[in-house]
């Protein structure tokens, strides 16, 4: 018979339960940062992000006793976190392009030295992202950064399948093209 597992996660949520203050300071301190990227990805403008932040962690913590465990605490406060994302972002009424069908955008075989990434590399692939077109940006950080994949995307943002991954693929060819216009960029994968 196995050994029991104690989890501090658990009892911090235990704790939390009962309101105590001090646990909910702890919960926040080890997801905030993690969630504000997951919603400065979706939202790419910082004060929405930090909105969204505050607001998903109240919702947690008013709704902590409601939290049934199916799936791990983190996973439900991301869920939280995308969905309060995706909510802000309708109310900017960002449009999605509907497409029954997946266009056959190229994809560039483009193969550069992985040990060459640097800060800059880095920095010029975030601000490409930044630089997608809402609806773009949207279903690229869902499927390529937070993992969802275009099933899941399309019950989220409620579209096709086929919507989903049209906007992915035209997300990655518009990516591309800005980081190609960069000369510095060009000489780095070369």
């Amino acid at each position: 018979m196995g050994q029991e597992v104690f989890d501090i996660h658990d009892y911090l949520i235990e704790r939390c339960k009962s309101g105590d203050a001090i646990a909910q300071e702890e919960i926040y301190r080890r997801y905030a940062k993690n969630m504000y990227n997951t919603a400065y990805r979706i939202l790419a403008h910082q004060a929405e992000a930090e909105d969204v932040l505050q607001e998903s962690f109240l919702e947690v913590f008013t709704k902590i006793a409601d939290w049934r465990g199916d799936s791990t605490f983190g996973a439900w406060l991301k869920r939280i976190v995308v969905n309060r994302s995706i909510s802000l972002l309708r109310k900017r009424r960002v449009e999605l392009i509907e497409s029954d069908e997946v266009e056959n955008i190229a994809d560039d075989t483009t193969e550069f030295d992985f040990d060459r990434i640097s800060d800059k590399l880095i920095s010029w692939i975030k601000k490409g992202i930044e630089n997608l077109p809402e609806g773009y940006r949207l279903v690229l950080s869902l499927y390529l950064l937070e993992g969802y994949d275009h099933v899941e995307i399309s019950e989220i943002l409620n579209i096709s399948e086929s919507t989903s991954k049209t906007q992915y693929l035209r997300a990655k060819d518009k990516l591309r093209n800005l980081l190609v216009q960069q000369k510095e960029y060009t000489e780095f994968v070369q």
